[in-house]
């Protein structure tokens, strides 16, 4: 799946998405034998992020089983949470002096630039006191566990902040929130100073306890692993039971290795039904507002992994589902609930066919996501 590679027409590409304006001969060659149409990803009343969207794509209804984002990643990074825990996803970010949210990404640090941040913050904030932890994860994406009693809050995500002002949580846990958010921006300066970080302060959000979902092979009968350089989506494979790939190369920026994430599909086809790849890159160009970024992750997806893999395959009988987790139009910079393009291939068949883009689906009425993966494994 592209991450957030649903767009809305811009100006700049002359109306167009970029899904439309990228250049991805061999997408519009399966999807004239395809059934394509348009998937309702995020169920009313559910933040259109990627932990519903990955959620409802996997087959679960996110409205019967999502209680988090952050709970999610815990499980990626093996991080056990008690009964009278839970986690928030907290992201290293750069605000300013007029609290403005600058970066929700803290200019994206390496890991070996964030995690002496993160192990600063337990030190000084964590270690258990109060109940409150922190764990390192990757670049600018972290992990605080705390009390269960601090869930009861609304807090509004970093990307969805970019250039605003930085609206702080509300609800009855918020002044916990703030204190230990306002608290950590001496502990951040100083250390990310010594790392040459752009970070000055955590951000708080996501929160849930650990949800309890079924083993994905005792819902559809099939085993499968996954590749993904992102907590969230290798967190559902673990709480699913699909085994994550490790891929040498795959990373969440524009410096994916494509070509082993495909590699890895193939030689994991070898001895198991379903394959699942994930590619952060299209999101991050929407966020950072990239069409063009947009485009060359969607034109490397055609000539890295979709058509290799239709080559590889040859006359074997395979199905191949495509669909983003939601949309990150790039003049929003963030994610939205609208429907979004999916596509399923049936190599065996000649299916109506049509054109993959947002306009080529726009007329049609749009289906539950999450039917979509019992139809392909049926």
């Amino acid at each position: 799946m592209p991450d957030g590679c649903a767009d809305e027409p811009l100006a700049e590409l002359d109306g167009r998405t970029p899904l439309e304006a990228a250049a991805m001969p061999r997408l519009a060659a399966i999807a004239r034998r395809s059934e394509v149409g348009r998937a309702a990803v995020i169920p009313p009343g559910l933040p259109p992020g990627s932990d519903v969207g990955n959620m409802a794509i996997l087959g679960y209804d996110p409205a019967e089983f999502h209680t988090g984002r952050a709970p999610i990643e815990a499980a990626a990074m093996g991080v056990e949470l008690a009964p009278d825990e839970v986690a928030y996803r907290c992201n290293l970010v750069t605000v300013d002096a007029a609290g403005t949210m600058v970066d929700f990404a803290a200019g994206h640090p390496t890991d070996a630039q964030s995690h002496p941040i993160v192990a600063a913050l337990d030190a000084a904030l964590g270690d258990g006191r109060d109940g409150v932890r922190f764990h390192p994860g990757v670049e600018y994406r972290h992990l605080c566990v705390v009390p269960r009693d601090w869930v009861d809050a609304e807090c509004v995500p970093p990307h969805d902040l970019t250039g605003q002002p930085a609206v702080l949580p509300t609800g009855p846990a918020a002044a916990k929130l703030i204190a230990l958010m306002d608290a950590s921006r001496d502990v951040v300066t100083t250390a990310a100073a010594s790392v040459r970080s752009d970070a000055t302060q955590i951000w708080l959000w996501g929160q849930g306890a650990r949800p309890a979902l079924p083993r994905f092979e005792d819902r559809f009968g099939v085993r499968g692993r996954l590749s993904s350089a992102v907590d969230l989506v290798r967190g559902l494979g673990v709480l699913t039971g699909l085994e994550v790939v490790d891929v040498p190369g795959a990373t969440a920026g524009f410096d994916n290795d494509y070509a082993a994430q495909r590699d890895a599909c193939l030689t994991s086809l070898v001895d198991r039904d379903l394959f699942l790849l994930h590619v952060e890159a299209t999101d991050e160009a929407g966020h950072a507002g990239d069409a063009g970024e947009k485009m060359r992750a969607l034109e490397r997806w055609d000539t890295d992994i979709i058509g290799p893999l239709v080559d590889a395959l040859g006359d074997e009988p395979y199905r191949v589902l495509l669909m983003p987790d939601h949309a990150t139009p790039c003049a929003l910079r963030t994610h939205t609930s609208d429907a979004v393009p999916y596509l399923m291939f049936d190599s065996t068949l000649d299916g109506a066919g049509g054109e993959y883009t947002e306009s080529g689906v726009a007329d049609l009425e749009p289906v539950v996501a999450h039917h979509l993966m019992a139809r392909l494994l049926a």
